[in-house]
């Protein structure tokens, strides 16, 4: 027994001893590579600084070059109230509609697997790269007058074409994907076992998607939403080939940003600054409530 235990003493110093060495070859290691460490993030820094500084200097200077009382002044007019009102209220449509029938194609695309899905994927991510003055001229095609299905409303006296609703229209093709795109992402990393927990305590599958699954995505859910309105707001292409430029009709923000600058560059610029503090206000709220949701929902 004793000679047992001189043995096994005998391992373990043996044992603690490689694992000695192994820790201080490791800290050898890492203080060898401490400079090559700080070297790499030196140059991730600056890279990174780089890159936000290019995206900072333009901004910039276009919120320098307006003074407050000209852009103030520059929202009074009736036309930029016009713009203002219909970009609220077409992106608030085509936001919703993305939603509505965006969500559905998020959850067959991520939850399901059939002959046709890479397909089906694909298609929902060829709007995000295609020019948008080819989506308006698609649309034009499909829904013009004499459009492949526009030439059988306007028998019925249906118009789409440079109405309003071309402008909510062309809104949803541009923004739809980015929705989808997005939500998918976030459906795809939710683990299931959530959902399984749910279905042992009895629960539906509308019921563990209402409140298991949907809580749980909701951050992904509402980037989805506040990258789906930024597009729709930010869309001019497609809405100006297929909807037109008709103040109080289809003008939106980015059309009359470029209305005016071919006339007065003063006003296009007070109007970018409007576009401008809009956009960073939505996305900065949208932004807040999403961390606050991820959070709250935390696991």
């Amino acid at each position: 027994m004793e000679q047992a235990a001189h043995r096994a003493s005998e391992n373990s110093n043996t044992l603690a001893t490689g694992v000695t060495s192994q820790t201080t070859a490791r800290k050898k290691r890492f203080g060898g590579s401490s400079l090559t460490t700080w070297i790499t993030m030196a140059i991730l820094i600056i890279l990174a600084g780089t890159f936000f500084l290019y995206l900072l200097v333009p901004l910039a200077a276009l919120l320098f070059h307006a003074p407050p009382s000209q852009i103030w002044e520059q929202m009074q007019q009736p036309d930029v109230l016009e713009a203002l009102k219909l970009s609220f209220v077409t992106t608030a449509i085509s936001t919703a509609l993305a939603v509505v029938f965006g969500l559905p194609a998020a959850i067959i695309l991520a939850r399901t697997s059939f002959p046709g899905h890479r397909l089906l994927e694909t298609l929902a991510t060829i709007p995000t790269v295609l020019p948008p003055t080819v989506a308006g001229l698609a649309l034009l095609l499909t829904y013009g007058r004499m459009g492949l299905i526009g030439q059988y409303l306007n028998v019925l006296g249906i118009r789409i074409a440079f109405t309003t609703t071309a402008v909510v229209m062309a809104q949803i093709f541009v923004a739809a994907p980015f929705f989808v795109n997005t939500a998918r992402s976030g459906l795809e990393q939710l683990h299931n076992r959530y959902e399984t927990a749910a279905y042992t305590l009895r629960a539906s599958p509308f019921q563990a998607f209402r409140h298991v699954v949907l809580p749980l995505v909701s951050p992904a859910l509402l980037t989805a939403v506040g990258l789906a309105w930024a597009r729709a707001l930010g869309e001019f292409g497609a809405t100006i080939t297929f909807a037109g430029n008709f103040p109080g009709v289809t003008q939106t923000l980015p059309i009359a940003v470029y209305t005016a600058s071919q006339t007065n560059l003063d006003k296009s610029i007070a109007i970018s600054v409007i576009l401008l503090a809009v956009s960073f206000a939505v996305l900065l709220t949208l932004g807040l409530a999403r961390t606050w949701l991820s959070k709250k929902w935390s696991i």
